[in-house]
């Protein structure tokens, strides 16, 4: 729950002198992206701020305090800024940052730009206090935000430092209005103005001014001056002279005498109690002071200009000036140095009681109380798990004492919870076990409802470390003994049930489960469970060959995600990645690049070994395509990944797919043969990642030239498949076996193996991968179709195929001459000398493998990315220094030159 006064412009202070001469600079402030108003603590920019934006009528403001250094935080008290200023215009991404559904502030606020589009309404956002933010996420998500913003928008910011936002190049692009010190300090006309306002005996002009100079202009200095004098204890001269250079060590002192002195005891007190607040309401106030009278209390402090600022046109919410705070806690501590925590404990019940029960948890945290502690988090740990407040959560947890934990196994399973949505997944065992071991040494027996719990996280772990078995007997048991009202845990251990049916190979149960848990998750409102359940059904479809049925529960997702505002969670990432690899399937390039690059972008901001999967559809798109260069970029990135973490068979056999292919493609046996080497061989062959993994090896086989080894594999494997209706991976093997039988000289079975691998594909769609097995399958295609040996379906497919495979060998062909290759024919000994003297660069030797390739002059510009006349410069670069005078002659040139090589 959002705090209102974080969100109000303040109302003027008692007495606030409006000083046109800013105001009236500040006007010409309105076409810029950034207004900036910086300089020490008490020169007023907070009050020249709240003037100046009196009148606005689209306005967002935020007051921003320590807490806001979450990014999740800042970004949904930011975007709650932004709905009040249009009127409630985001309302996917207000509800995206409620459910702190968003790993990286850049793509809220992409968000937010998209959802205001058409929004042209000049609308200003005002960020106070910006010096008290350090979290670097924040100063990049404002820089991105500063970039992209719509032209209709300005930034004000308010701080005591230059914030890190790119303030120089705003500078020089005329892009920053800023306001310092030197504009802010009064001059001595408003000097003039501001002791008429306070003083009931008028000042000399020539005294106001000498005032004005002592102080160098400092609003909170003459605000002190003109308190003394009111209270008939110095006169101004006097008070200005004891100002004159303070620092804020002896700022402490003189406010101590000139302001304190003069406070009556109940209300020195009440001062003293509410500076624990960041912000207070009279409900607050009333809670610590253990008065009845805040408001009025609150009222005329602002009145008699005790630094005390109204947060809303109401009257409702108010602070105190952040200088007065220090001071104040630095005299509280002083005086009564064991009522902070005590004044802090009974904060933390009074915003629990208001409904923010974040700002409980502060307080609570500042109160050192563990068992005020442990019982806030026994009420609100779960909501604000759910609610996104890890960080916070994790610092509260590490606080308490082990003993208060073991005393609340909720709060052990809250703990232990946190640490699996971290994705630490040795550290839940480590604490489950401990508590269980440690609670049993105390004799505090573990009911059997929380000890179903513990099963069910356990369950959920074991299922990510690949152990089926173990996960199923421990889901099992947890689903046993599980009470009705333990829906989380219940939903968990059902999705656990589905997910190693999955493993086992029985599809048939386990799609059943996994539609039950999308329905028993949506009922209770556990959205990230159904969007698993949905991923789960998609991948069990996938297996059974039922791509576009697995694309229509994809399409399933892509609605939840819309609706419960899902876009920034990992497992939106997954769902990408899966429409990545059925779009490929079905040779959709374009749109499974765009998926995948899409899921990449929704794990910025994540540990970059989770980018593994959709880094590994890049490296398969490239290479269906024939892009062997980018292919061994992205390769290059996964393999870094894999050398920084263990990962799941899946993800690791994947990697090892596109490896193998490429070592095909280039010829690399050496490479091919290091890997099998040291290959890992699956326990067995129940699942497609089991099933992938016995295809690299049978792949791996083929290449090092093995076919028998190869061939029983791959049998073996089709054997298992048919008899689990693993379709799809039958149809990978039957695509996989016909490439190998032709490699064998046996035409007979490879015509067996693709007419059947054709008819699967009727169900399949699969495109890609009969392209990647090359031109060996084409003429066995070639034949079929002219035999007239295929049905209408399989005659369609055999067409298409063929097309694309005759596309992907002009592609391929240019791929040959990458930087390895040039390297190697520059040295071999029968290549000519005037290629050998007259060198072309790496662009050229580009150029000459697209023109081989069949490419036009405007198909290679496309392709490389340039204008047409760059490449125009190019192919006449490279003719001059083969010796060649038109197109023909290249082709034939690049042809010699790869036949030399092998090719």
């Amino acid at each position: 729950m959002l705090i209102p006064s974080k969100l109000n412009r303040p109302s003027r202070l008692h007495h606030t002198l409006l000083r046109p001469r800013l105001l009236a600079l500040l006007d010409q402030a309105g076409h810029y992206p950034l207004i900036l108003l910086h300089c020490p603590a008490g020169y007023g920019k907070t009050t020249l701020a709240a003037q100046w934006t009196a009148d606005h009528e689209h306005l967002g403001w935020y007051s921003l305090d320590e807490s806001d250094n979450d990014p999740q935080r800042f970004g949904h008290y930011l975007i709650a800024a932004l709905a009040q200023a249009t009127g409630g215009s985001c309302p996917k991404t207000l509800a995206m940052a409620e459910k702190r559904q968003f790993s990286k502030l850049n793509t809220l606020f992409g968000q937010l730009f998209e959802e205001l589009a058409g929004w042209h309404t000049p609308t200003l956002l005002v960020l106070d206090d910006y010096h008290l933010l350090r979290e670097e996420q924040i100063h990049e998500g404002l820089r991105f935000f500063l970039r992209h913003m719509p032209e209709s928008f300005s930034l004000l910011v308010v701080s005591r430092t230059q914030p890190p936002l790119g303030i120089a190049n705003l500078r020089v692009r005329e892009q920053l209005f800023e306001i310092d010190s030197r504009q802010l300090a009064f001059n001595h006309q408003e000097t003039g103005q501001f002791f008429q306002q306070r003083l009931t005996l008028p000042l000399a002009e020539a005294d106001t001014a000498q005032l004005c100079d002592d102080v160098e202009g400092w609003a909170t200095a003459l605000q002190l001056i003109a308190l003394s004098s009111r209270q008939g204890h110095l006169e101004p001269r006097q008070s200005a002279r004891r100002l004159a250079g303070l620092n804020q060590a002896h700022l402490r002192d003189y406010l101590e005498e000139e302001v304190l002195d003069k406070v009556e005891p109940a209300t020195l007190d009440f001062l003293l109690r509410c500076s624990v607040l960041r912000s207070l309401n009279a409900e607050l106030a009333n809670r610590l002071t253990a008065r009845e009278d805040g408001q009025s209390v609150l009222e005329n402090l602002e009145r008699q200009g005790l630094f005390t600022q109204r947060l809303d046109a109401e009257g409702v919410w108010f602070r105190f000036h952040p200088l007065f705070t220090q001071f104040l806690v630095h005299q509280r501590e002083r005086e009564q140095p064991g009522l902070g925590p005590q004044l802090h404990g009974l904060a933390a019940r009074a915003w629990l009681e208001q409904g923010f029960p974040v700002e409980a948890l502060y307080h609570c945290l500042a109160a050192n109380d563990p068992a005020q502690l442990q019982q806030l988090l026994l009420a609100q740990g779960w909501s604000l798990f759910h609610g996104g407040e890890l960080r916070l959560l994790e610092q509260s947890l590490g606080q308490l004492p082990e003993a208060c934990l073991l005393r609340s196994p909720d709060l052990v399973l809250l703990r232990a919870w946190l640490a699996q949505s971290r994705h630490r997944y040795p550290e839940v065992e480590l604490q489950l076990g401990r508590a269980e071991r440690a609670m049993a040494t105390e004799g505090l027996p573990l009911a059997p409802g929380d000890r179903a719990e513990f099963q069910a996280l356990r369950a959920q772990v074991a299922i990510n470390a690949g152990q089926p078995h173990q996960a199923l007997a421990l889901a099992e048991e947890a689903l046993a003994r599980l009470p009705a009202d333990r829906s989380h845990s219940r939903v968990v251990a059902t999705t656990v049930t589905g997910e190693v049916y999955h493993c086992l190979g029985q599809l048939t149960r386990a799609l059943p489960v996994m539609q039950q848990c999308e329905a028993m998750a949506r009922r209770y409102g556990i959205y990230h469970q159904a969007l698993w359940a949905l991923l789960q059904q998609s991948e069990i479809l996938l297996a059974q060959g039922y791509l576009q049925a697995a694309f229509e529960i994809q399409d399933r997702a892509f609605e939840l995600v819309q609706e419960q505002h899902l876009g920034q969670i990992p497992l939106h990432e997954f769902l990408l990645y899966l429409r990545s690899r059925v779009l490929w399937s079905w040779h959709r390039l374009d749109e499974a690049e765009s998926a995948a690059r899409r899921g990449l972008e929704v794990l910025e901001d994540l540990s970059p070994q989770r980018q593994l999967k959709c880094k590994t559809m890049l490296v398969k798109i490239s290479l269906v395509r024939g892009d062997l260069d980018n292919a061994r970029v992205h390769l290059q990135h996964c393999e870094q990944l894999l050398q920084e973490d263990h990962f799941h068979m899946d993800w690791v056999a994947s990697v090892d797919q596109t490896r193998l292919l490429l070592w095909q493609l280039t010829g690399d046996e050496a490479a091919l043969r290091r890997w099998l080497a040291g290959a890992r061989t699956p326990e067995g062959d129940a699942n497609h990642f089991q099933q992938a993994q016995w295809r690299n090896l049978a792949r791996a086989q083929m290449l090092a030239g093995d076919p028998d080894t190869a061939l029983a594999i791959l049998g073996q494997r089709s054997d298992s498949a048919r008899r689990l209706q693993l379709v799809s991976d039958l149809n990978r093997n039957l695509i996989l076996q016909a490439h190998l039988h032709l490699r064998r000289g046996e035409p007979c079975p490879a015509r067996q193996c693709l007419l059947e691998a054709l008819t699967l594909a009727n169900r399949t769609g699969f495109v890609s991968h009969f392209i990647l097995e090359g031109e060996a399958l084409g003429q066995l295609l070639r034949q079929l179709v002219q035999e007239h040996a295929l049905d209408e379906l399989s005659l369609h497919r055999a067409q298409r195929l063929l097309k694309e495979l005759n596309q992907h060998q002009h592609r391929h062909r240019s791929a040959h001459f990458d930087e390895a290759l040039v390297e190697k024919l520059l040295t071999h000994p029968q290549v000519p000398e005037l290629v050998r003297t007259s060198p072309l660069t790496q662009r050229e030797w580009q150029v000459l493998g697209l023109i081989y390739a069949g490419y036009s002059n405007e198909q290679i510009a496309a392709e490389l990315d340039v204008a047409a006349t760059t490449i125009k410069t190019h192919i006449r670069n490279l003719y001059q220094k083969l010796g060649i005078n038109h197109r023909q002659e290249a082709i034939a040139q690049a042809k010699s030159l790869l036949t030399l090589m092998g090719y």
